[in-house]
């Protein structure tokens, strides 16, 4: 059975939103965030934060430092904050949980002891422990916000002993008024913008080129549409020349012209994230991995936990 792989002589999907490292589009601004968040976690700064609106490629840009983190210097890992209603000790044993500790604590004291216990033997090895936060929007309560800042306290007289980076939606700055010394404690801020035409259409080619794709599909004007539809958000990006391959495949059409991609911009409820339709068609094309909310506010921690580790994310 043809494909649209196949019509369009591709490899693999382009334009697939799952965080495929391969794919990994090191625009100016990206490259810019990761070299100031490797400066603050090489050096130990202690907080970082990363924002972005939805779909801008923060946990792209998470999963890539994970990745550029040498494990000879640095005993790293990604934390994604899947429900709001986590508690403190829960944060906490993730925490020792991915840094090495077996068999946390229950009892909060204890689990401390065993965490610092730790990160003196990282310090002692020569290694730097860091954290990666994403969604750290979930992150709502002032307890959560002491933690950290707890956690940040740990020092040995040359250097911190951890370093955070959080990933996440504006939302943290509200989060982190929730505790004012904590919010004093940032080291550093970069807000991802959402991409101009000209990093749209870079950033198009430069997926269809790594998808073996061997013309360009798209002319200027559909390209041109795609970032007006897409207002520059990555996600939106892939979601709209994904329907849009698929199209002019059922089409016989070897060229995606600007109708096409307005059509399923229209369809798709997405007329640029700054109008209202847009906002509802970024939300409804932002699918991501996360455990659903439920109406009860009690959250089943160890649900939570078998989620995790089902995704391989611990």
């Amino acid at each position: 059975m043809t494909t649209y792989l196949d019509f369009f002589e591709l490899t693999q999907e382009p334009f697939s939103n799952a965080p495929v490292s391969r794919f990994y589009y090191n625009s100016a601004q990206h490259s810019q965030a990761l070299t100031r968040l490797m400066h603050a976690v090489s050096y130990m700064k202690g907080l970082s934060i990363l924002v972005g609106d939805i779909g801008a490629g923060k946990t792209t840009l998470a999963r890539r430092m994970l990745d550029s983190l040498p494990e000879s210097e640095y005993e790293a890992a990604l934390l994604v904050i899947i429900h709001s209603g986590i508690t403190a000790n829960w944060l906490l044993r993730r925490i020792a949980l991915q840094l090495g500790v077996e068999n946390p604590a229950q009892e909060k004291l204890a689990l401390l002891s065993q965490l610092y216990q730790r990160l003196l033997q990282i310090y002692e090895s020569g290694k730097k422990a860091v954290v990666l936060i994403d969604e750290a929007q979930m992150l709502e309560t002032r307890e959560l916000m002491e933690e950290f800042r707890g956690l940040l306290n740990l020092e040995v007289p040359e250097r911190k002993l951890i370093s955070f980076v959080f990933f996440g939606l504006p939302e943290i700055e509200k989060n982190l008024k929730l505790d004012p010394p904590l919010a004093q404690r940032v080291a550093m801020r970069y807000k991802l913008e959402p991409f101009t035409a000209e990093s749209t259409e870079a950033y198009v080619k430069h997926r269809l080129r790594l998808a073996g794709c061997p013309r360009m599909p798209f002319t200027p004007e559909a390209l041109l549409a795609v970032h007006e539809h897409s207002s520059g958000s990555p996600r939106v990006i892939n979601t709209l020349c994904d329907n849009a391959l698929f199209e002019a495949f059922l089409a016989r059409q070897d060229t995606v012209s600007a109708d096409l991609v307005h059509r399923i911009g229209k369809n798709l409820g997405l007329q640029g994230v700054n109008s209202p339709a847009g906002e509802a068609g970024e939300r409804a094309g932002a699918s991501v991995t996360a455990l659903p909310r439920t109406a009860s506010s009690k959250v089943d921690l160890a649900e939570i936990d078998r989620y995790l580790e089902g995704l391989g994310k611990l």
